[in-house]
């Protein structure tokens, strides 16, 4: 049951980011936006399942609040202003999605909230994984650091690199499901946030590096997770290979394999810890029955469903969005 719910929780959240991830992503370039048509079309992309996006990340609470209440606690403990502020950006972006369309000449309010709201959710995100990379203050089972103790030049960077990865994110989106302008700009913009992405990656590995980070020392120890970085470049090389043939289907896919490979090379690094170095998976999982417990309900229906939920969602909504007079 352990090994059951740890897999889900790893599920849900690489769902979660690679669907939220582009629907903040394309939030933060409609800052920069050429104009309102250009804006509605961004709108129109995402309007269909942006709600259904964020709702794997209550998946992915439910899941470590029930199954793993002992990292819960910590987590929350060490990161509850970050988390304030994150749920903030995504309530102002979401009041700011439904207000948009009704207001006529407040609408730039509305138009900055939803950029501002995206940005600030994606960089606290990156933020708080950062710090947990670099390592949280933890001692008999309880996080014993301050209430700034997450905030640092690692988590700071981490933050900058997250959104830089969810604006490729959200153009790779938009030449998927965009035409015209929005499109061709987006087309633009890849390979710009691709060259700084791996700016960013370099300089993490460089930061890791000269701060003797623990993590570093798996990677030597441990040569096999090398395999991931492999299928991130490889992801990489077909990204490149499709934004040259401009085939608009495939950037979007390749950069979701980049970020898979992300994720498990994170994942295996930090293995059998779910908050490294300090608590494994077995010392955070719940008593047995508890688990067993969630599985009727969480692990059977819930889950399931909301597999179901979204695969048919984008099924639906699948090709090329249309201009028309609403979100949809």
């Amino acid at each position: 049951m352990v090994m059951f719910w740890v897999t889900l929780l790893a599920i849900s959240i690489l769902i979660y980011v690679l669907l939220d991830g582009f629907d903040l992503g394309v939030g933060m370039l409609f800052g920069i936006a050429r104009g309102e048509p250009s804006r509605h079309a961004m709108i129109s992309a995402v309007a269909p399942v942006w709600d259904g996006n964020e709702t794997w990340l209550v998946v992915s609470g439910v899941i470590l609040w029930g199954a793993f209440p002992l990292v819960y606690s910590i987590l929350m403990s060490a990161f509850y202003l970050p988390v304030l502020l994150m749920l903030a950006g995504l309530i102002l972006r979401g009041v700011a999605f439904e207000f948009r369309s009704k207001a006529k000449r407040m609408r730039w309010i509305w138009n900055a909230s939803f950029a501002a709201g995206s940005l600030v959710a994606t960089f606290i995100q990156g933020l708080m994984v950062g710090a947990l990379v670099e390592g949280l203050p933890i001692s008999d089972g309880r996080y014993v650091g301050g209430e700034f103790d997450w905030f640092g030049p690692f988590a700071v960077l981490c933050g900058a690199g997250l959104c830089i990865g969810y604006a490729l994110l959200g153009a790779c989106w938009l030449v998927r499901k965009c035409g015209g302008e929005v499109r061709d700009h987006a087309y633009r913009l890849i390979p710009y946030l691709s060259a700084a992405l791996l700016v960013f990656l370099i300089a993490v590995f460089a930061y890791a590096l000269a701060e003797h980070l623990p993590v570093m020392t798996r990677w030597l120890d441990r040569p096999s997770l090398f395999v991931f970085p492999v299928i991130g470049a490889l992801g990489a090389i077909a990204l490149a290979a499709s934004v040259h043939r401009r085939d608009d289907a495939l950037p979007f896919p390749m950069v979701a394999v980049i970020f898979a490979a992300a994720f498990g090379t994170l994942a295996i690094s930090f293995w059998p810890y779910m908050i490294p170095f300090s608590i494994t998976i077995e010392q955070a999982a719940a008593p047995h029955s508890s688990l067993a417990f969630m599985f009727w309900g969480e692990g059977l229906f819930v889950f399931p469903l909301m597999l179901l939920y979204t695969i048919i969602s984008l099924s639906v909504f699948r090709g090329k969005t249309a201009a028309s007079t609403d979100n949809y």
